[in-house]
C-alpha cells in the first residue's frame, strides 16, 4: 500500500473520531449537570430537549457533508475562489435556515414536544430549554457548514479543536451558572448556547484569517451564482432524503424496542452503543474518503480515486474485523460496564451475536457514503438508502412476528448490510467509469 496515502488518511480520521466522540459530549454533559443539580425532573427535561435538537440537526447534517464535497473537489482543482464562495454559499442557507427557527421556534417547539409526548411538568421544562437554545441554531448550522468547510480542505484537526473547545466552554460556564448562580435549567441552556456560538465565532474566525488575502472574490453576483446555488442545493436535497429514511429506520427500531417493555427497550439501547462506538471510528474513516476522494475528483486524477477507495476500504474491512473480535472476545464485559443490571445483562446476551455481526454488515455502508459525498454521487446514496430502508421494512413485517426482537436486529443488520451491496454494485457499474 502507499505510505504517504495511509498517513493522510490517519492523518484525516483520528481527529475525526474525536470530533464524533466529542459532538454528542455537549448533550451529555448538559444531563450530567441536570444529574447533579437536585432536581430530578431536570434530567427528564434535559433529554427531551437534547432529542428535540438532535431531530432538528440531524436532518440538517447535509450541510455539512454537500460543504465538504464541493470543497474538497475545488481544492483538488487548486480553484481558490470556489474554495471560498462555496462556505460562503452554505453559510448564506444555514444562517437564514437558524433564523427561520427562531422566527418560527413557537409552533416548532409546540410540534416536536407534541411528537416526545412527555408529561406535563416535564414539557414545561424542556420548554424552557427548547426556548433558549433554539437561539444558537444559525451558529449550530454555521458551525456544520465551516466544520465541512475545514475537512474539504483536508483538516479535521480545526473541527476537533473546536468541538473540544465548545465541550470545555459550556461544562465552565453551565456548572458557574447553575451551581453558583443558582439558575437551575435556563444556565443549562444558556451554557449550551453561549458554547454554540463561541464555537461558532472561534470558527469563522480561522477561517476568515485562512482566507483574507483572497475575500475579494466573495460578492453578492459570485456567491449569488445560479448554477452553483442550483448545484449545491441538488447535493442538499439528495442527502436530506436520505437522511429522513435513516431517521424512519431508526425510530422505528427504537419504537420496536419501547413496544415489548422497558427491558427489551434498554437491551437494545445497550447493544446499540456498540454500534455507536464502531461508527465514531468509521465514520472517521468515511470523513477520509470525503476529504481524498473529492480532492482527487477535483484534480481529475481517476486512478487516485480508485486507489483511495482500495485503500480506505481495506482499513475499514480491518478496522471491522478487529471491533468484531473484541466484540466477542469482551463484549460481554463492556455490557457490564454500561449497566449493573444482572437481569437485563444475562437478557442482552441473547441477543449478543448481532453486535458482533453489525460491525461486518455495516462497514461497507459507512465507508461508501463517505466516497459517494467526495464524488457528490449522491444520488447513488439516496437510491441504497431508499433499497436499504424498504429491505428493513420487509424484513422486519416477516421475521417479527415469529422471531420477535431478533427479527428486529435481523432487519436492522440487513438494513446496513444492504446500503453497502447497492453502492458496490453501483460503484463497478457506473462510478468507477464516471469518476
Amino acid at each position: 500500500m502507499n505510505k504517504g496515502l495511509i498517513k493522510n488518511i490517519a492523518s484525516l480520521t483520528f481527529p475525526a473520531i474525536i470530533i464524533n466522540i466529542t459532538t454528542p459530549l455537549l448533550a451529555i454533559s448538559d444531563v450530567a449537570i441536570a444529574g447533579h443539580s437536585g432536581n430530578a425532573l431536570y434530567i427528564a427535561a434535559i433529554a427531551v430537549g437534547s432529542t428535540l435538537f438532535n431531530m432538528l440537526y440531524w436532518l440538517l447534517g447535509f450541510l455539512r457533508m454537500g460543504t465538504t464535497s464541493l470543497t474538497a473537489q475545488a481544492y483538488g482543482a487548486d480553484n481558490v475562489a470556489e474554495t471560498i464562495l462555496i462556505p460562503a454559499r452554505a453559510l448564506a442557507i444555514a444562517l437564514v435556515t437558524g433564523l427561520l427557527f427562531i422566527a418560527f421556534q413557537k409552533p416548532l417547539g409546540t410540534l416536536l414536544l407534541d411528537f416526545m409526548d412527555a408529561d406535563a411538568p416535564t414539557r414545561t421544562l424542556a420548554s424552557n430549554y427548547f426556548r433558549i437554545c433554539i437561539w444558537g441554531a444559525p451558529a449550530v448550522l454555521g458551525t456544520f457548514v465551516l466544520t465541512g468547510w475545514f475537512v474539504g480542505m483536508q483538516d479535521t484537526k480545526v473541527p476537533m479543536w473546536i468541538s473540544v473547545f465548545i465541550d470545555i466552554f459550556n461544562i465552565a460556564l453551565s456548572v458557574t451558572l447553575v451551581f453558583g448562580l443558582k439558575t437551575g435549567i435556563a444556565g443549562i441552556a444558556t451554557g449550551t448556547l453561549c458554547a454554540q456560538w463561541a464555537g461558532f465565532i472561534m470558527a469563522l474566525t480561522i477561517c476568515v484569517r485562512r482566507n483574507r488575502h483572497n475575500l475579494k472574490s466573495l460578492g453578492r453576483k459570485n456567491i449569488l451564482h445560479t448554477g452553483n446555488i442550483r448545484k449545491l442545493f441538488g447535493i442538499n436535497a439528495d442527502i436530506f432524503l436520505r437522511t429522513l429514511c435513516l431517521v424512519a429506520v431508526t425510530m422505528w427500531f427504537t419504537r420496536t424496542g419501547a413496544r415489548q417493555g422497558a427491558d427489551m427497550l434498554a437491551v437494545n439501547a445497550l447493544i446499540m452503543q456498540l454500534f455507536t462506538l464502531f461508527s465514531f471510528f468509521t465514520d472517521g474513516i468515511g470523513f477520509a474518503a470525503e476529504a481524498l476522494c473529492g480532492k482527487c475528483l477535483g484534480a481529475h486524477d481517476r486512478d487516485g480515486i480508485n486507489t483511495t477507495v482500495r485503500t480506505i476500504m481495506v482499513i475499514a474491512c480491518g478496522a471491522a474485523l478487529v471491533f468484531s473480535g473484541i466484540y466477542l472476545l469482551f463484549g460481554n464485559d463492556f455490557l457490564r460496564l454500561l449497566s449493573d443490571d444482572a437481569g437485563i445483562n444475562v437478557l442482552a446476551e441473547e441477543y449478543f451475536l448481532w453486535a458482533v455481526l453489525i460491525p461486518l454488515a455495516g462497514v461497507g455502508a459507512f465507508v461508501w457514503d463517505g466516497v459517494c459525498i467526495g464524488l457528490t454521487h449522491t444520488r447513488s446514496m439516496l437510491l441504497s438508502m431508499i433499497v436499504a430502508m424498504i429491505t428493513f421494512f420487509v424484513c422486519y413485517a416477516i421475521t417479527f412476528p415469529t422471531m420477535h426482537n431478533h427479527g428486529l436486529w435481523l432487519a436492522f443488520t440487513l438494513y446496513l448490510l444492504i446500503r453497502g451491496i447497492v453502492l458496490t454494485v453501483i460503484w463497478r457499474r457506473y462510478l468507477i467509469r464516471t469518476s
